[in-house]
């Protein structure tokens, strides 16, 4: 799993079949990547539903998130429109994986629950690898978006 200091690796993966998006998109923003296993399992669910609650509190930040998991584009969206999720659901279907790997948090065929913040210059300030069963909530994000911040 990639580390603080190192470059994030750039990718490209779609949020709707003609939508894709760019991690340099958006370079002078801090981005929050959160890699779960799939839509619909319950703890992906809470995880999602939390963060989109706190998109606000994000956005104090200069931060946009950004959820990712091997599951289609199709199912992201049934997902997020069910979910209510204003924020993108990335593809990482084809090659499956592909950037959970270059991330270091491919396993078994899914993304691990990971997270990862990375500052406006492309930077890891932090990442965390949560038991895949257990929701990581918000607390590590917010420190660590407060240490760039400052």
């Amino acid at each position: 799993m990639l580390q603080q200091g190192e470059t994030a690796p750039v990718f490209t993966l779609s949020a709707s079949p003609d939508t894709p998006v760019t991690l340099s998109d958006y370079r002078g923003k801090n981005v929050i990547l959160a890699f779960y296993p799939a839509d619909w399992s319950p703890v992906c669910s809470d995880q999602m539903a939390l963060y989109n609650e706190m998109l606000a509190v994000f956005q104090q930040y200069n931060a946009v998130l950004l959820g990712i998991s091997v599951d289609g584009v199709w199912c992201h969206q049934a997902f997020a429109k069910d979910r209510h999720l204003h924020f993108n659901l990335l593809a990482d279907f084809e090659p499956k994986g592909a950037v959970a790997r270059s991330y270091g948090v491919y396993e078994g065929g899914v993304s691990q629950r990971a997270l990862f913040v990375i500052d406006g210059k492309g930077i890891i300030r932090w990442s965390y690898l949560s038991p895949i069963g257990e929701n990581p909530g918000a607390d590590g994000i917010l420190e660590a978006l407060t240490q760039i911040k400052n």
